[in-house]
């Protein structure tokens, strides 16, 4: 009789280490004040958390101090593979004449990785003034 040792791999469900890029918390937020301290952009907000072991919530808004002629909200979903992040998924929205643009979404995604948000903001009404933003990783396993 012959037997063979079977091993099950080791990286589903399993945390990878938590580094400083990481948070081991179901969820991580980031908010980022306009550097040029402007009349335009007054902050940026990114937001994830996890909702299952395979889905996130995805929320950003950009804010203004007035009514702006353009706005921009960029969200990049950023996976963690062989130790560095990459971008997963990313949305690009632009609205016109109003103070904020926001958004919040579901993302399924696959079990067993950390996932961030990185952010752009940016508003113009005759200068562009724009800020970004970076949440730390989740575990979503």
């Amino acid at each position: 009789m012959m037997f063979s040792n079977v091993y099950a791999s080791n990286n589903l469900n399993i945390m990878d280490p938590v580094t400083a890029e990481e948070t081991t918390a179901d969820f991580a937020e980031d908010t980022s004040y306009s550097l040029l301290r402007g009349n335009n952009l007054n902050f940026g907000t990114v937001k994830i958390s996890k909702l299952s072991s395979n889905e996130i919530n995805i929320y950003g808004v950009t804010q203004c101090h007035q009514e702006c002629d353009e706005l921009w909200l960029n969200l990049y979903l950023e996976q963690k593979v062989d130790g560095s992040y990459a971008t997963y998924k990313s949305w690009k929205l632009k609205d016109y004449n109003n103070t904020s643009l926001s958004t919040s979404m579901n993302v399924i995604v696959p079990s067993g990785h950390y996932y961030r948000v990185r952010g752009y903001h940016a508003a113009k009404d005759g200068t562009k003034e724009s800020t970004s933003t970076l949440t730390s990783g989740i575990w979503v396993g």
